[in-house]
């Protein structure tokens, strides 16, 4: 008697990750939520319209005003929805560092209070936030929040000094937490089990003299990752994660301390997939700063797991001069940058 056997289809999750910075910073608290609520804003309506085309899975949003409740970002989220974006059921974000006061002079300019003597530049709390929206579930018990680690804590940190001194003082340094926005982990549930999404937003490492205050802090938010994959602040994912957010770098230009990026873009526990623009030629750039501005430059990235498998990966950045290539230009100064992954 013969005896068949059906093998049963191995289930897997295709699913679409982006990170994008959208600008969406407002000059003080509860202005970003009027003005979605107004709903008559050409930059919120390009955004829209992006997300529609695109449709990612789980975005990862930079530059969004951070409120206790996420108002703003839930209303953010329905404006998505009504305009044929994702549906995005599930929020998380966490208050950044950014306009968080210090009550010290933090930049070495004698003075105290300024957007720079935060944790984070920003002239108010919460100001230039990120965000995590998702179609699946959140497990927001599980996440970890690395925002308090403080710079010093950093094995090997490139902490600034002047005059043989620890710059800007003693006692900026005892306080200085590494990240500038949000160093998060963030477990998202998938239906074949959890992804680990590993994000953040590193200063840019300009704006400061000749002591690299903002070169060497945004050399180390990035080797801090590094760090956190050998275990360094506990028991690391092992497989099933991804790394992404706004580097603020480019790993081949600019101004900055590449080092740690480029050990990132080659450790043997990431991949790179190289996201592109459509059209001819390898142009990788995420955005375009103009003149008197540095110019194309890639600094949004999307590094997963090496045993992911990748599908597919691009930046939304349709040609200038037609009417998509208008909208980006409307909804950021930066492009979404997009992975495709299947996992079983």
């Amino acid at each position: 008697m013969a005896i068949l056997i059906c093998a049963l289809p191995v289930r897997a999750d295709t699913l679409r990750l982006a990170s994008w910075n959208v600008d969406l910073e407002r000059a003080g608290p509860g202005l970003l939520l009027r003005d979605l609520r107004r709903g008559a804003d050409a930059q919120m309506a390009a955004i829209v319209e992006v997300l529609a085309q695109t449709q990612p899975d789980i975005l990862i949003l930079q530059g969004v005003d951070y409120d206790l409740d996420l108002l703003a970002l839930s209303a953010l989220r329905d404006l998505i929805a009504e305009g044929g974006g994702p549906r995005y059921a599930h929020l998380f974000a966490r208050a950044p560092n950014a306009g968080v006061a210090t009550g010290i002079d933090m930049d070495g300019d004698g003075r105290r209070g300024g957007p720079r003597d935060a944790q984070g530049f920003g002239a108010f709390a919460g100001q230039g936030g990120m965000a995590l929206l998702s179609r699946y579930p959140v497990e927001d018990a599980g996440a970890q929040d690395f925002s308090g680690f403080l710079w010093r804590d950093l094995p090997g940190a490139l902490l600034p000094r002047r005059d043989d001194a620890p710059f800007p003082s003693e006692a900026a340094q005892a306080v200085q937490r590494l990240p500038s926005r949000g160093h998060w982990v963030v477990p998202v549930l998938l239906p074949s089990g959890p992804l680990q999404v590993l994000t953040f937003h590193a200063t840019p490492p300009v704006f400061d003299g000749p002591e690299d205050l903002n070169g060497r802090r945004n050399h180390d938010e990035l080797r801090f990752w590094q760090l956190y994959l050998d275990g360094a602040f506990g028991p690391p994912p092992k497989a099933r994660f991804v790394l992404m957010g706004h580097a603020n770098l480019d790993a081949q230009r600019g101004e900055g301390r590449p080092e740690a990026l480029r050990a990132l873009l080659t450790d043997p526990r990431l991949q790179d997939p190289r996201p592109m623009r459509a059209g001819p030629g390898t142009q990788i750039e995420t955005v375009d700063w103009p003149a008197p501005g540095p110019g194309a430059r890639r600094v949004s990235y999307i590094l997963p797991a090496a045993d992911l498998t990748v599908t597919g990966a691009g930046v939304h950045w349709p040609p200038e001069g037609t009417p998509e290539g208008d909208l980006v230009a409307i909804a950021s100064r930066h492009r979404l940058v997009w992975v495709n992954l299947s996992l079983p």
